[in-house]
């Protein structure tokens, strides 16, 4: 007759007998599932007693089960089985249970990766909602910081920031106009041949304008911001309407704002700024919002140049 498998074992007195009689030695087991081995034999003896029956023979040479061992291990290592395919269900179903994801993003980064990334991660989380909130860097910064958003896709924070930046993409600075535009046919364009041009540019207050007259400064390169705006968007659409050429991020001339225009590297030298994910350290990321820092990766690491 089997002996019966009583309720009120623990779990871990089953993982030891299985342990044990996988491994054929106290000594194994124990290592297996971090217990010393006079615990692991305290298992051993807990569920004997509860069963009413030795399950293990043990001397000093060989570790093996005794005929009502062999008889309970089967029913034993099922049960277990089933017992963890159903915690990893429930665990699986909870991280793609409903839920909403917020994040903060700098316009040129939604438009340019976020789509692609956001079809990747909709076949795991097909039942949680993103939120998206189309910010400026200083914005995306305070929204992480508050806690609005669990993240966030920005430029660099400055070194006294209580937030965490890793980088993801180095985004250079080109000439955007309009393709009837003299500098849209030059093939290899410099800073100082857009000394003389009358430039529509962004705010002082904006990451890319800092980003941007850091790197010219550098250089000793004056040029002529004649017209200033608040948004990218808006100076996309001054130079659409031909009042002059701009200085922009390449992801910033990606969307369709940008879809009449064209953008021409510039060299002598070459500018970027950096984009990256921005967190609150120490803050715990829900496992979608992991999943979906991951894919964004992915996605830049596929797309910068080598």
């Amino acid at each position: 007759m089997i002996p019966p498998i009583p309720m009120n074992c623990e779990l871990l007195d089953l993982r030891a007998l299985i342990a044990v009689a996988d491994g054929r030695s106290f000594m194994r087991a124990a290592q297996q599932l971090h217990l010393s081995q006079p615990a692991l034999s305290r298992r051993i003896q807990k569920l004997e007693q509860a069963v009413g029956t030795v399950l293990v023979e043990r001397t000093t040479r060989t570790v093996r089960l005794t005929a009502a061992g062999q008889q309970v291990v089967p029913l034993i290592r099922r049960m277990l089985q089933e017992i963890d395919g159903s915690l990893v269900g429930l665990m699986v179903q909870g991280e793609k249970a409903a839920g909403r994801i917020t994040l903060a993003s700098i316009p040129s980064a939604t438009v340019q990766f976020l789509p692609q990334v956001l079809q990747t991660f909709a076949q795991d989380y097909r039942n949680t909602r993103v939120r998206i909130l189309d910010l400026s860097a200083t914005e995306c910064a305070e929204a992480v910081r508050t806690g609005e958003a669990e993240f966030g896709l920005s430029l660099p924070v400055g070194p006294d920031s209580d937030l965490s930046y890793t980088a993801l993409h180095d985004d250079p600075y080109g000439l955007v106009c309009r393709r009837d535009d003299p500098l849209a046919s030059v093939s290899s364009l410099g800073w100082r041949d857009l000394e003389d041009q009358r430039l529509v540019t962004v705010h002082r207050a904006s990451g890319n304008r800092t980003t941007l007259e850091a790197g010219l400064a550098a250089q000793g390169i004056n040029l002529t911001w004649f017209y200033e705006v608040t948004r990218l968007t808006s100076a996309l659409a001054l130079v659409t309407a031909g009042l002059g050429p701009s200085v922009l991020p390449k992801l910033a001339c990606t969307g369709p704002e940008a879809s009449e225009l064209v953008w021409r590297p510039l060299r002598d030298p070459t500018i970027k700024r950096k984009i990256g994910v921005l967190q609150r350290p120490g803050a715990h990321l829900s496992p979608a919002a992991t999943r979906l820092i991951t894919l964004l990766s992915q996605a830049w690491a596929e797309a910068s140049p080598g």
